[in-house]
């Protein structure tokens, strides 16, 4: 069950929810999102239906939601949520908008991220990305410049205005990457590094979770529910291809996805058709199979030279091609009733 708040709720109005939960054995988790704060609660749900939750004050709705994921469920949250990016909140990730958000994929050099930050306002994005911390599949590939990192994103976001997105890895360095970032991602292969997304979610930055390759829709949304429980309700998921039996590509661009999950969860979608197709070729068409599909926003990696990359050069856009998704992130979204930027 979950109980909504309302918006004018006063902390004493929430601390009363959680304390007469308790006192009836059970267990209460604050959500607190933008617009609306959530009380999730955990035990006895007949229990639960005698304490007259809905009489009490601040409290709108009390629901009781079958989805595994109950605080990130379309069943207690019908309307499709806004996630706001930046101190200026002047980027908005939700139904009415197309955001673009590109970069490197790895902050390689302070001139290399300035290079790319420049390439992707040309290209009209609204959001940087960068990778400071990279996990990489092979202990002898590039593994990111760390806090040095962090610090060459923050003074691209200065030079640019671009809020930023970047990637933790451990739990240890949340503290650290919410200090520069605006947006914390979780990359792929830590969407289920449950004490991670208990840590972000005790944060107050909006997170990226991206899917796991193998992950179902289900455990996608478990995931995010793990953030959401610890009180961080800005959550935008991102598809980025799951791993099948073909092997032309180097992970295949999940497209149901985006209408599916939208369907399922009030929380945004975003697509990163970079990291799917692992070709520079491939990314433009899937972004706008992505745009025609519904997603809220595309992201992808731009790279002033990508034969030099020290990671996923061969995928990372560059002249015509960027020039070509800059034309479909401009002209397309209009045609789904999507506002750009």
């Amino acid at each position: 069950m979950v109980v909504v708040m309302h918006p004018g709720a006063t902390p004493a109005d929430v601390e009363a929810v959680v304390a007469r939960v308790e006192r009836a054995g059970g267990s209460a988790f604050i959500s607190r999102g933008v617009h609306r704060t959530i009380v999730g609660l955990v035990g006895d749900v007949i229990a639960f239906q005698g304490l007259n939750l809905r009489a009490m004050p601040g409290v709108v709705d009390v629901v009781r939601v079958s989805k595994p994921y109950k605080l990130v469920s379309r069943e207690h949250h019908p309307d499709a949520s806004v996630v706001t990016v930046g101190e200026r909140g002047d980027v908005h990730i939700g139904p009415d908008t197309f955001v673009l958000i590109a970069g490197p994929c790895a902050v390689e050099t302070a001139e290399q991220t300035f290079a790319a930050a420049d390439m992707a306002v040309a290209a009209g994005a609204t959001v940087l990305r960068g990778g400071a911390y990279k996990p990489r599949t092979s202990p002898y590939a590039f593994q990111g410049l760390g806090e040095k990192g962090l610090e060459i994103l923050a003074e691209a976001r200065e030079r640019t205005g671009l809020p930023v997105v970047t990637e933790v890895v451990d739990p240890k360095d949340v503290e650290v990457v919410a200090h520069y970032a605006d947006m914390l991602q979780i990359g792929t292969r830590n969407m289920q590094n449950f004490p991670l997304l208990q840590a972000v979610g005790a944060v107050r930055k909006p997170v990226m979770l991206k899917r796991g390759l193998t992950a179902t829709y289900e455990e996608w949304l478990m995931a995010a529910e793990y953030i959401a429980q610890r009180g961080n309700l800005d959550i935008v998921l991102c598809e980025r291809g799951i791993r099948t039996f073909e092997t032309a590509i180097r992970n295949t661009l999940d497209v149901s996805a985006v209408p599916m999950v939208h369907a399922l969860s009030h929380l945004p979608v975003v697509v990163d058709p970079s990291h799917s197709a692992g070709n520079r070729q491939l990314v433009v068409p899937l972004a706008r199979a992505a745009i025609a599909a519904g997603a809220d926003a595309v992201m992808v990696d731009v790279h002033a030279d990508p034969t030099a990359a020290l990671c996923d050069g061969p995928q990372a856009l560059y002249g015509s091609e960027l020039d070509e998704l800059a034309r479909a992130c401009r002209d397309l979204p209009p045609i789904v009733r999507r506002t750009p930027g």
